[in-house]
């Protein structure tokens, strides 16, 4: 049984995830940073995809010594586990996603990873080797499930978000919409990838929450059935 999957992003009010630069820009304010701190804090694993471990290089840490205590208290670790998803095995050892904080960290990788790059990541992170040329998303959700893990934030960016969305892999979408307008047609959005072309295979969503924080928009999601 997968994983109940939580998709969380901030976007620009025009729809882009960073500059066309793939550069990080601050969309949202200190209450929408106190939010998902909160829902790291409630997850039992965060997931990002290689990209965003190249170009922003996150922790995915819980910030808050008052949530990791509750953590530490709740469950043994203060952190939620760090899930990689790359096929290639190409997250530097020396990324902050494996050096900062405690706790679990996973890297999803294909069959034709790199054995060397593979061996040098076990190091500091368990490996679970799914598919053959790209990781098997569904068989990765069973494997997550199979370990405990019952509640999942998936981070993004735009390439991971749209693997889970084209294939309905996730309960809840919840998005910041925040008051700046970024541009570039190449610039990353909330669904990169592919693309829908016939509307009758569209995910539906249902509107669970939408209200103001800090100046923009939070809005969530629920998939429909």
């Amino acid at each position: 049984m997968r994983p109940y999957i939580i998709i969380n992003a901030a976007m620009s009010a025009d729809g882009k995830l960073s500059t066309r630069e793939r550069r990080q820009v601050r969309i949202s304010g200190a209450d929408d940073f106190a939010r998902v701190d909160r829902m790291r804090a409630d997850c039992d694993a965060i997931l990002v995809g290689i990209g965003t471990v190249q170009s922003d290089d996150p922790s995915l840490t819980v910030k808050s010594p008052a949530l990791r205590e509750e953590r530490l208290a709740r469950s043994g670790e203060e952190n939620p586990v760090r899930i990689v998803l790359d096929s290639k095995a190409e997250t530097p050892v020396t990324a902050d996603i494996l050096r900062k904080g405690g706790g679990v960290r996973i890297i999803a990788v294909s069959e034709e990873a790199d054995l060397e790059k593979v061996r040098a990541l076990s190091e500091y992170a368990d490996i679970i080797t799914c598919g053959r040329d790209s990781v098997d998303l569904q068989h990765l959700m069973e494997e997550l499930g199979r370990r405990g893990i019952s509640l999942l934030m998936v981070e993004g960016g735009g390439t991971v978000i749209w693997s889970f969305l084209s294939q309905g892999l996730f309960d809840e979408l919840n998005v910041y919409i925040g008051s700046m307008i970024i541009g570039g047609k190449t610039a990353p959005t909330l669904a990169d990838g592919e693309g829908f072309v016939d509307d009758t295979i569209f995910p539906r969503l249902i509107l669970d929450y939408a209200g103001q924080m800090d100046d923009g928009l939070l809005v969530r999601w629920k998939r429909r059935e």
